[in-house]
């Protein structure tokens, strides 16, 4: 009886032997799958991450190349912008030019001067005077004056210490710039004899005659 417990213990703890190392395999199994399943998934991240950084390095790069086209295509749209601007601006300025120039062409016949003809420049004073007694030295008779008083009235005034805001004109005749008259005067910007003649010289070379310059003056609101 001893014999066959014995017989059987042996078997039994060979069995038990047998077991054990059966799930002591699968469990060693098991957790070498685990950690090479955890390793692939750790390598698949870092390869994703890899590729982000290396993704984000060449839009990074593609930007700074693409730089200077995309300042080339700004500065071309602002330029295209400012013409388009300017030509706009032009044609108003010649369409209310030719609004102008249809109601002054409506009138027919010499303009009537809109202040008496004078006989002599003692009907003046001031610099009004002045620019009477300098008349003939560009060859006006002093007829001129009923056209050149009406239309320096409108540009300055007579006011020699006249300027414009927006344009930047100045003086009797509305210099643009000023420097132009210092020609006739280094005082040109308080002395009315500097900026008359510079005036009458103009007017001379532009028009002809003060009474011509006045005739576009009043279809254009300039001279």
């Amino acid at each position: 009886m001893s014999r066959l417990w014995s017989r059987f213990g042996a078997r039994s703890l060979a069995i038990g032997l047998l077991v054990l190392s059966l799930v002591g395999g699968y469990c060693l199994c098991t957790n070498r799958e685990t950690q090479r399943h955890d390793a692939a998934v750790t390598a698949a991240r870092q390869t994703e991450l890899n590729d982000l950084r290396q993704f984000k390095v060449d839009v990074g790069m593609q930007q700074w190349a693409d730089a200077p086209q995309r300042a080339a295509q700004a500065d071309a749209q602002a330029k295209a912008g400012s013409a388009a601007q300017a030509a706009a601006d032009q044609a108003r300025a010649v369409d209310e030019a030719a609004k102008r120039a249809s109601r002054g062409g409506a009138r027919t016949g010499p303009t009537t001067p809109p202040v008496p003809i004078p006989t002599s420049c003692a009907a003046y004073s001031g610099n009004k005077a002045i620019a009477c007694a300098l008349l003939p030295e560009w060859g006006f008779g002093i007829d001129q004056m009923a056209c050149l008083i009406p239309m320096w009235t409108k540009e300055s005034g007579w006011n020699e210490r006249s300027r414009n805001p927006s344009s930047g004109s100045y003086g009797i005749p509305q210099a643009l710039p000023a420097t132009k008259m210092a020609a006739y005067g280094a005082d040109y910007l308080t002395n009315p004899t500097p900026q008359i003649k510079w005036g009458l010289a103009y007017i001379k070379g532009r028009y002809e005659t003060p009474c011509k310059a006045w005739t576009f003056w009043q279809a254009h609101n300039w001279y």
